[in-house]
């Protein structure tokens, strides 16, 4: 029977594996299946291939200990990875599941280095809990696919979501390279190709599952002709990213914010999270996702923003709340917490000098662009004022209060100090300064104050699964057939963000033990 108790009497095609979704983790997955021998189907919603990776600039992938950084040098040991991870994450999520994401990613890389299309390099990108123990400040667990040239495959420029407007590093997108998540993609589809026995399907959802005497044998797949029945021999893997684009699940489950200010694909709709729920899945952190700050555009979106040279943010009293050079997430979460305590209420403003000469703040990832600057300052967006006293009306918090707020960061900027947050007191607070610290004085007139919202980078709530990415019921067993990754299982990181590449390295490492298990399970 499918999850909706009927039974179906045909199929009309048959495969071993099915993969929903063509970000890192399902082109993972499926790649993994078909250098296995395996027959494999991926079908992808969009139009497009790549999901969320395909948006990130750095497309890096957090594998302590992998071949990449070995060959560096890197003193890094499994032990001092698993005590950081295990430090920052908690008891939040199990155990075993922390272990096999830190553990995977080393044999993952090696794996995969064994094929000449998959190429990593370097990407030194400090871990976000610097104070945690056995943190990295040199960033050296952090790896990325290298840079392809689009004449290897120039149908794929078309074929794979294209980037955001820079990357998440403030860099223009280049036209003659693959670079990012979009390198990590095509890398893969170019692999895939060589299988005969590996088939993709794009504008192609999986909106339901097939179940007999209670395993997973096949998956109902839509498309613009229709409806059809897919057999799959060994098992439906679920890499179909988050829910961050349905309104109805996120006030459901208590996800905070708006579909619009996500930065998640629009096919990221939870199709297969409601399609494994239906099957029986049990589900956890439903009410997470990654957040950031959102930098609010003209067009009303609160838009991922990184990388801040400069100014503070303030509630609605006209004080600090925050460490404004934390890690994104840490940010989001921060942001949230003043929300949810009554100190702010969106927007809420970062305040800064003219020491750029222009209003414009100083975010030089803003991930969508900063054009046309009367349209913000129009819009009320960006406000300025030759005082701070006359900022602070302008921006509706107590002028006093506002005063002195500037003035006591002033103070620490000159001592170099955070007595209030430790701004710069951890590695990656200093990761977009060069190393120097990141507080800049506030006193160059005329001031100016940017409105900023929340924005998320997609939700990680999802299906409960074990250590080999097989879906868990409500009763806590394993549905046999059915595995989960990436946005569509339930985060081993849970509440947290580790370090960049965690959501990425974690959908390519379940995805491939995902099909290592299938291998296994010949029944």
């Amino acid at each position: 029977m499918s999850a909706r108790a009927k039974t179906f009497q045909h199929w009309d095609a048959e495969t071993d594996v099915v993969v929903a979704g063509s970000g890192a983790g399902g082109v993972t997955g499926a790649y993994t299946a078909a250098r296995e021998g395996l027959d494999v189907v991926l079908v992808e919603a969009s139009d497009r291939f790549g999901g969320t990776t395909a948006y990130s600039g750095g497309g890096g992938m957090w594998f302590p200990c992998n071949p990449v950084l070995q060959r560096a040098g890197v003193d890094d040991t499994i032990d001092d990875a698993l005590e950081y991870y295990h430090a920052v994450v908690g008891e939040r999520t199990p155990a075993e599941l922390r272990e096999a994401y830190v553990r995977g990613g080393a044999p993952l890389i090696e794996y995969l280095e064994a094929d000449d299309q998959l190429k990593f390099s370097l990407l030194p990108w400090p871990d976000y809990f610097g104070h945690a123990p056995k943190a990295r400040a040199d960033g050296m667990r952090h790896i990325a696919a290298k840079p392809l040239k689009v004449a290897a495959a120039p149908d794929l420029r078309e074929l794979i979501r294209g980037p955001l407007d820079t990357d998440r590093l403030g860099h223009p997108q280049p036209d003659d390279y693959f670079i990012g998540g979009r390198a990590l993609i095509a890398r893969f589809l170019i692999a895939l190709r060589r299988y005969a026995h590996a088939r993709t399907s794009l504008g192609t959802a999986l909106t339901d599952l097939v179940v007999e005497d209670g395993r997973v044998v096949g998956a109902v797949v839509t498309d613009a002709r229709g409806s059809r029945r897919i057999r799959a021999r060994r098992g439906v893997l679920l890499a179909a990213g988050g829910f961050e684009h349905n309104d109805q699940m996120r006030e459901r489950y208590g996800v905070p914010g708006r579909s619009r200010d996500t930065m998640g694909p629009p096919s990221n709709r939870g199709l297969a999270h409601l399609a494994g729920i239906a099957a029986g899945a049990d589900t956890d952190l439903m009410d997470q996702a990654w957040w950031s700050p959102g930098l609010i555009h003209p067009d009303g979106t609160a838009a991922f923003a990184l990388w801040f040279t400069g100014g503070i943010f303030v509630d609605d009293h006209g004080k600090r709340f925050v460490n404004e050079s934390a890690a994104y997430d840490r940010l989001g979460r921060a942001v949230l917490a003043a929300m949810a305590d009554g100190k702010v209420t969106l927007p809420y403003w970062m305040v800064y000098d003219d020491t750029d000469g222009a209003p414009v703040p100083p975010v030089k990832a803003p991930n969508v662009s900063m054009v046309e600057t009367e349209r913000y300052v129009d819009a009320g967006l960006w406000r300025s004022a030759d005082t701070l006293e006359g900022l602070a009306r302008a921006i509706d918090v107590p002028p006093d209060n506002l005063a002195d707020t500037v003035r006591r960061f002033n103070d620490f900027a000159r001592r170099g100090v955070d007595e209030d947050f430790d701004r710069g007191g951890e590695p990656y607070d200093r990761a977009f300064s060069g190393g120097a610290s990141p507080l800049r004085p506030i006193e160059r007139p005329p001031f100016h104050a940017a409105a900023f919202g929340v924005s998320d980078l997609g939700t990680k709530g999802g299906l409960r699964t074990d250590a080999c990415a097989r879906v868990l019921d409500t009763g806590g067993a394993v549905i046999p057939g059915l595995y989960a990754a990436g946005n569509t299982m339930a985060a081993p990181s849970g509440t947290t963000y580790p370090g960049g590449g965690n959501p990425i390295g974690t959908s390519m490492v379940f995805s491939h033990l995902a099909v290592l298990d299938m291998t296994g399970d010949r029944t």
